[in-house]
């Protein structure tokens, strides 16, 4: 791997960090482990030889600088990602190379935006946030799903998901994004954010089968509601959680995932249906799948891969949706998810 290029990762040593280290390494790229915790690192590399390890605090800017030394990439899975994302950003366009990271917070992705859209544009350079299940993944599907349309009335995303055992850095993550809302709500409408107080409706969604229909919470925001208005016209963006999973986040005693397989995947499954109307008509696009986390792994990697080969439509801060050809993107996903686009 002497010729391969360098990627670092920072947050190596975290859940989807390692599966992103390990598919970095399955597509011909060499990982670099960064991050905040030095033992971390170590205990990481003594099982994957061959890696350097680069310790670097985010209120660090020349250690960071010296972990992003030579590399082609990096991929940012260190959440709570209000902490991490702007000094790796910043250590990014210091070293002229792309940031990807892997961010669900809504007010991290839009503090991206809002914050480094005008300079990653001036310096030609690409700034990818929420490249990751949620976020990047529903932004593809709705991009997919629009086909020929310019704009839509409505985009909603359900996620059928089985259950939901959440990562130290999913609690992490959750508990910042509460207290940056004091405790309220957030939804997407009439093409802003809204910040509410009052309950989650529940609903009924009707999932392709076999998965049904299901109670789900609606206006469940995750970060696609800052990734599909970032570059599609529509003013009405929601997104949806079946009750189960959300119950499962909740709840203090939902274990962490654990592996079942050589993979390191949990045996939690995904169905993920994004619906958007224009009108009278609706189109669809649905993807199924297993391990949120593990599944994060091949977006992410998949981005790096088509930056670094030019393969892109942008720059500056840019969604998944509009820096990628959405039905190309999801097609190179096939090993990893099974995809049905209907328009």
């Amino acid at each position: 791997m002497g010729s391969a290029q360098a990627v670092v990762v920072y947050g190596a040593y975290g859940h989807t960090g390692r599966f992103v280290v390990d598919r970095l390494r399955e597509c011909g790229f060499l990982p670099v482990l960064a991050g905040r915790d030095a033992d971390k690192l170590r205990a990481m590399a003594a099982t994957r030889p061959g890696l350097d390890t680069r310790p670097a605090s985010v209120d660090d800017p020349a250690a960071l600088d010296r972990a992003l030394a030579g590399a082609a990439a990096v991929i940012n899975c260190a959440g709570p990602f209000a902490t991490t994302a702007a000094p790796v950003i910043e250590a990014a366009l210091r070293a002229g190379i792309p940031y990807v990271d892997v961010a669900a917070e809504v007010e991290a992705n839009v503090d991206t935006f809002a914050r480094f859209a005008e300079r990653a544009r001036a310096a030609g350079a690409v700034v990818v946030p929420a490249m990751a299940f949620y976020g990047g993944l529903g932004d593809l599907l709705a991009t997919a799903a629009m086909g020929d349309w310019t704009a839509a009335d409505e985009a909603h995303i359900a996620y059928g998901l089985n259950s939901w055992h959440p990562t130290e850095g999913t609690r992490a993550a959750g508990a910042v994004s509460r207290d940056r809302r004091g405790g309220r709500r957030v939804r997407y409408s009439n093409g802003r954010l809204e910040y509410r107080t009052d309950g989650l409706p529940t609903l009924d969604w009707d999932f392709p089968e076999p998965m049904g229909t299901r109670a789900v919470l609606g206006e469940f925001t995750m970060a696609d509601v800052v990734t599909i208005p970032s570059h599609l016209a529509v003013p009405e963006v929601r997104t949806y959680m079946t009750v189960e999973a959300a119950r499962d986040l909740s709840a203090p005693d939902t274990p962490a995932p654990t592996a079942v397989d050589e993979h390191g995947r949990s045996a939690q499954t995904f169905l993920v249906d994004v619906l958007v109307r224009s009108g009278d008509e609706e189109r669809r696009a649905v993807a199924r799948g297993r391990d949120i986390y593990a599944v994060t792994a091949p977006l992410a990697v998949e981005a790096v891969s088509r930056i670094l080969t030019g393969r892109t439509r942008a720059v500056g801060v840019v969604s998944a949706g509009e820096v990628f050809d959405a039905p190309d993107f999801l097609d190179a996903l096939s090993a990893h998810l099974s995809l049905d686009v209907r328009r």
